[in-house]
């Protein structure tokens, strides 16, 4: 080959390869510019749709230029989300997922599905005509959010309250046209969590900013306030004797509607009878295991014999969140010793009382700083205290929802390894799609799965978490009770949303097959009225354990316990679909 013959060749290659670099450089930055669109899309979602109408959600995230807004709860306000919601679900479906990674594609169907889910509440479900609470209610929280976290000096925060509480009075203006025959049930529950709204106001927020400087901060926080405090008494009154003698409307949802919901929020298009059969055996296996306990325990009495004694052991209310506190030690100690799931911090949550506006319907919760919070990092860990004013019966049976067994499986639930731990790792979620939009079927399944995961690994046993084998068989008691609570709430859901159930016959299920004290179990059905798919932790849970048998199975040998937990949270609060598509790799069913 002469010399200029081989020039011409090389140049050839060289330019064949010049053109593949370019070709593979010019793809990369199409795949760059594709990724950055589509995180542009969902931080424009976040930004004009999802915190717009809901300022309060963004406060509590930690998004604190929504500190002095407040929701537009008139119904104009309710069809500017209805427009604004149907267009932005057209720009998510108009972008092609072709190109993106699998999870980005997962999270654009995240963001569809919570689009679907919040046009059903408007549309369909429409809370915002049926629900009194959640006016009085929904401005309490957003009160709260303000007060809860120091994320500011208190004169700044004192500020952005009084905005926001200058927007109040007019919020029940808009309830009292909004509102079109609600069901009884709920405006029961508004007039039950009013006077703690009212006592709140009254009270604890002003409690809350004695640190205060600013007088004339001061003098127009104290002017803000009545107005709100005037308005709150003024809807109790006005529900009382006008609204409550003409609420005959229907809490159900129907089934239809029940479907899509979990669809939307979960990504579960299970028939909701295959749900029930599979949620039924489970509560068979729960109530046998019972038995099963119970005779080792006490040979000669029956098993509600025995769920009795065990209500009866508990602590007295005084000493309830100091009961909760003992638990922790011996918790973080064992997670670490068994290589349960890492734990990202030493800093423990803080016990308190359960805050007055979620009193009615829930007895113990988690409420963590948001994704984008800074400074005020505190997690609560919220306890539900009996109400000394009740009558003494039924204080006693508020009581024994607390016993020897439960509160350890409460603990567990509720800080470790539960959503405590769940918050130490939102920092690490892959985007803040998954920070921000959470499938419950993730956050209580999750929880929940860990109740029965940490006494099947260990705890709870004489000398660890037990101080003899009898209290250690109430510690199991204990878990099955919640269990059972939990299979009797997801029966109860479906069956009163689609009228095969009534409220009295809700209670009797949950007090004859769900292990409740009968004050309990008429909590857990208001609950259910207004919370129709609470079936999540069961449901979530059964997920879960499904997933770590697939993934041990998949993993044979190399299967670690503490790695499949960290790989699990490290995902964000995704519906279990999408995780098992991350863990699997495959769309395999997730039950």
């Amino acid at each position: 080959m002469t010399i200029r013959a081989m020039k011409r060749v090389l140049a050839v290659a060289a330019g064949c390869i010049l053109g593949t670099v370019f070709a593979t450089s010019l793809a990369a930055r199409r795949a760059d510019d594709l990724h950055a669109q589509w995180n542009a899309l969902s931080d424009s979602y976040f930004k004009d749709v999802y915190f717009k109408y809901s300022p309060t959600n963004g406060t509590q995230n930690g998004l604190h230029e929504y500190d002095s807004q407040l929701e537009d709860y008139t119904s104009a306000g309710v069809d500017q989300q209805v427009a604004a919601y149907t267009a932005f679900e057209k720009r998510v479906e108009d972008f092609n997922p072709a190109g993106l990674t699998q999870g980005e594609s997962a999270d654009r169907d995240i963001v569809i599905s919570n689009i679907k889910g919040a046009l059903l509440e408007l549309q369909s479900i429409r809370g915002w005509e049926k629900n009194p609470d959640e006016y009085s209610s929904g401005i309490t929280n957003s009160a709260y959010t303000i007060m809860e976290r120091k994320f500011a000096p208190p004169d700044d925060r004192l500020r952005v309250l009084i905005a926001r509480e200058k927007l109040m009075p007019a919020v029940f203006d808009d309830a009292r046209k909004n509102l079109k025959n609600p069901p009884e049930i709920f405006t029961k529950i508004a007039l039950e969590q009013l006077p703690g709204d009212i006592s709140f106001f009254k009270n604890d927020l002003p409690s809350a900013f004695t640190d205060a400087k600013d007088a004339q901060v001061k003098a127009d926080f104290a002017k803000s306030n009545s107005a709100v405090i005037a308005a709150l008494e003024s809807y109790e009154r006005w529900l009382r004797t006008v609204e409550l003698p003409v609420s005959h409307g229907d809490f159900a949802i129907g089934a239809d509607v029940y479907s899509k919901k979990l669809l939307y929020d979960e990504m579960v298009d299970i028939p909701l009878d295959r749900l029930l059969q599979i949620d039924q055996d489970n509560m068979k296996a729960n109530q046998a295991e019972f038995a099963r306990v119970a005779k080792e325990l006490e040979p000669n009495k029956t098993s509600l014999e025995v769920l009795s004694e065990l209500q009866h052991d508990h602590p007295a209310p005084d000493k309830l969140l100091q009961a909760f506190h003992d638990q922790f030690n011996g918790l973080i100690s064992f997670i670490r010793s068994k290589h349960i799931v890492t734990i990202p911090s030493e800093i423990q949550p803080t016990l308190q009382e359960t805050p007055p506006f979620m009193r009615a319907t829930t007895f113990a919760s988690m409420d963590p700083p948001g994704p984008f919070e800074k400074i005020a990092t505190e997690a609560y860990f919220n306890v539900t205290l009996p109400d000394p004013k009740a009558p003494p019966k039924e204080l006693e049976e508020l009581a024994e929802e607390f016993n020897v067994g439960t509160i350890v499986s409460t603990a567990v639930h509720e800080a470790y390894p539960g959503h405590y731990i769940q918050f130490l790792w939102e920092p690490q979620a892959p985007s803040n799609v998954r920070k921000i939009l959470g499938a419950n079927t993730d956050i209580e399944g999750w929880a929940h799965y860990c109740e029965q995961m940490m006494l099947d690994e260990g705890y709870g046993q004489p000398g660890v978490g037990a101080k003899d084998d009898r209290e250690a068989k109430l510690i199991r008691l204990g878990q099955l009770e919640d269990a059972l609570l939990r299979n009797a709430r997801f029966v109860v859901g479906i069956q009163m949303h689609r009228h095969q159930m009534t409220m009295d016959q809700a209670v009797d299920f949950l007090v004859k097959e769900g292990y409740q004290t009968r004050a309990v179990g008429t909590v857990e059905m208001k609950r259910g009225t207004g919370d129709p798919t609470y079936l999540y932790y069961t449901l979530g849970k059964l997920q879960i354990m499904k997933l770590r048998a697939d993934v041990q199975k998949k993993q044979g040998a190399s299967f670690s316990l503490e790695k499949f937990h960290d790989d699990f949270l490290k995902q964000g609060f995704p519906p279990i679909k999408v995780i098992r598509q991350a863990m699997l790799g495959d769309n395999s069913p997730t039950l």
